[in-house]
C-alpha cells in the first residue's frame, strides 16, 4: 500500500510560514539530494487549498531540473470545499473536502509510488485523525523566527513514533516520525 508522507519545513522554534525567506540559504547538496529522492519516490502530490493555490502560481513556470520537472509531471490533488475547478497546473484535480477520507483511502489502495504532502495543517490533521497519514518528515532549519504560523495546532495532538533522523552539512535535520491513528473531522488547509 502507498504511504502518505507530509514533508514540512520548520524553524527551530516551530514556525512554518514563509519558508522562502529563511530556508534557501541552507539548501546544501546533500539536503537537495534527499529532497529529490523523496520526491522521485512519490507519484502524487496532495495539498490543502491554500498551499495548492500558492504553489500553482509558481510551479508551472519552473522546470529544467529533475526536481521541478518531476513535480510538474505528477498528479496534484487539491483538497477544498470552495474550489470548483483546478488551477492551470498540469495534472491537477480537486478533491471536495467532504470526500477527503474516501478519496485518500482509495488513492492509497491503488498501485503506485507514495503520495507527498507539502506543509502541515488542517489537511494533515484530518488525515491523521482518520489513520491515513503515514509519516511526517519535519525539516528543522537552524533559524529562530520568533513568531508565525506554528508547525502543529491543538488538533494535531497525538502520539508519534520516531523512525529516523537525517542530518545535513548545512545544519538542517529531517526528523521522520510515523503517525498513529486518532479520530476527528475533515477540513482543508
Amino acid at each position: 500500500m502507498r504511504k502518505v508522507i507530509a514533508s514540512t519545513y520548520t524553524t527551530l522554534d516551530g514556525f512554518i510560514d514563509n519558508p522562502h525567506l529563511w530556508s534557501m540559504q541552507y539548501n546544501s547538496p546533500d539536503a537537495m539530494k534527499y529532497a529529490l529522492e523523496l520526491t522521485l519516490g512519490c507519484d502524487a502530490l496532495l495539498l490543502g487549498r491554500v498551499t495548492y493555490q500558492g504553489m500553482a502560481e509558481a510551479w508551472p513556470n519552473m522546470g529544467g531540473n529533475p526536481y521541478a520537472d518531476h513535480v510538474n509531471s505528477i498528479t496534484k490533488y487539491a483538497v477544498s470545499s470552495t474550489l470548483d475547478k483546478p488551477a492551470d497546473w498540469n495534472n491537477s484535480t480537486i478533491i471536495p473536502a467532504d470526500e477527503l477520507v474516501a478519496t485518500v483511502t482509495e488513492l492509497k489502495s491503488r498501485p503506485g509510488k507514495d503520495i507527498l504532502i507539502w506543509g502541515c495543517g488542517r489537511l494533515t490533521d484530518d488525515l491523521v485523525a482518520h489513520g491515513l497519514l503515514d509519516e511526517y518528515r519535519i525539516w528543522v532549519y537552524p533559524v529562530l523566527k520568533g513568531d508565525g504560523q506554528p508547525l502543529f495546532r491543538p488538533e494535531s495532538a497525538g502520539p508519534v513514533e520516531h523512525v529516523e533522523t537525517t542530518t545535513f552539512t548545512s545544519g538542517v535535520i529531517v526528523l521522520t516520525y510515523r503517525s498513529a491513528s486518532t479520530s476527528g473531522t475533515v477540513g482543508e488547509e
